[in-house]
């Protein structure tokens, strides 16, 4: 492709590079000029035209936009149509989205003019949502550029969104001399409402002392009909023998992480019981 100032005499079949208003005429950025469009700047006035010369082996922007996006192998995405050199790629349902990094680094390297942007892994996304897109920088790249990205995508998924899994849920609340029941009632609307965003559901909740053998009763119980079971400590960890990791053990689980290298989050306790 070339790009630059040319004749008006010559412009028939370039793209221009720039909006340009001929009389009452006005054509777009990115218009691809034929005989008419030529005439009507002429008599404009208009002698020259900053244009871009597709060469005979050249993708124009949209198109190869739309074969880079149609290479690339994704579940519950979908591919939008090209437009102004971009096709958008949109979360066919909520989710985690999750990404090959090396695979769009590597397509970002190949050329300046081919880029790949997406969300950061392990986003958290809504249906609908915007996770990537393809942008061809110029008015038209190479297609041997655009066949290599192909051969890139070839390898494997690129992206993803991992729909969520509808789960069902028990809550144990655990209580301390003081601790008021609106206190409780709050944590558990909030707590409703953010598994309903992720498509679970709340199906039970028991209320008990914060003490190790009640706690691993609750938790026994509520396993047997639920996913997941969900614990709020009225009081926070403080050992790794602590009541909510003792409990779990004494349900017959297994506490895999006991304090976790995140904030907020530091003292969340994860484990299994079956």
């Amino acid at each position: 492709m070339k790009f630059g100032p040319i004749a008006i005499d010559e412009a028939e079949g370039a793209v221009l590079a720039h909006a340009t208003t001929a009389g009452e005429r006005r054509f777009r950025k990115a218009h691809r000029l034929n005989g008419e469009d030529v005439a009507a700047l002429k008599a404009a006035g208009i002698s020259e035209v900053v244009v871009a010369v597709l060469a005979p082996d050249d993708l124009g922007e949209d198109a190869a936009a739309e074969k880079i996006a149609l290479s690339m192998s994704h579940r519950n995405v979908e591919t939008k149509s090209a437009a102004t050199g971009r096709v958008n790629l949109h979360a066919e349902a909520a989710g985690v989205f999750t990404v090959d990094a090396k695979m769009i680094d590597a397509i970002n390297a190949i050329d300046p003019a081919i880029t790949i942007a997406t969300l950061a892994q392990h986003a958290p996304v809504e249906a609908g949502q915007m996770v990537a897109t393809v942008k061809i920088i110029p008015f038209a790249v190479a297609a041997s550029l655009v066949d290599a990205v192909a051969r890139i995508c070839a390898g494997g998924e690129i992206c993803a969104v991992n729909a969520y899994r509808p789960v069902n849920v028990g809550v144990i609340q655990t209580t301390l001399p003081g601790l008021k029941p609106s206190v409780l009632d709050k944590t558990l609307r909030v707590t409703e409402a953010r598994l309903a965003r992720s498509g679970g559901r709340l199906k039970a909740e028991r209320r008990t002392p914060h003490d190790v053998t009640l706690v691993a009763e609750a938790a026994s119980a509520l396993a047997r009909d639920n996913d997941m079971v969900v614990i709020f400590g009225a009081s926070a960890l403080a050992d790794f023998a602590d009541v909510i990791p003792a409990a779990i053990e004494k349900a017959g689980g297994k506490v895999i992480r006991a304090g976790m290298p995140v904030d907020p989050g530091n003292l969340l306790v994860l484990g299994t019981l079956d």
